[in-house]
């Protein structure tokens, strides 16, 4: 009567459930959602394509951390951080850009 449960238990937004494949989860996850230039209606596909848009709304690089890619602004006190991998950058990296830049970015789901 009873089968054998086999697979990752994730919790996420106060719900426990159980993922069968959660490489297919993580990968299903991962291509949700994507970081959307809004003046150009592009999709943000690379760091090469952030960097210039960034840096046409003055953010300068930043080079005090190897691991990280880092950006700031003069004229505040704001930092991004971003993981030097394209592969690791999340939706949480999206919505701080979009957060700090709230006319030029917004998260989509794809």
């Amino acid at each position: 009567l009873s089968k054998r449960m086999s697979g990752v238990w994730v919790f996420r937004n106060g719900v426990v459930r159980l993922v069968e494949n959660p490489a297919n989860e993580q990968s299903s996850t991962v291509r949700r959602k994507v970081l959307l230039h809004t003046p150009t209606n592009e999709v943000i596909t690379s760091y090469a394509s952030l960097e210039r848009k960034l840096m046409s709304l003055g953010w300068e690089r930043y080079y005090d951390d190897p691991d990280l890619l880092q950006f700031h602004k003069r004229s505040s006190l704001d930092l991004i951080s971003l993981p030097k991998d394209f592969g690791r950058f999340k939706s949480m990296h999206m919505y701080d850009i979009v957060v700090k830049n709230r006319e030029s970015f917004r998260v989509i789901d794809v």
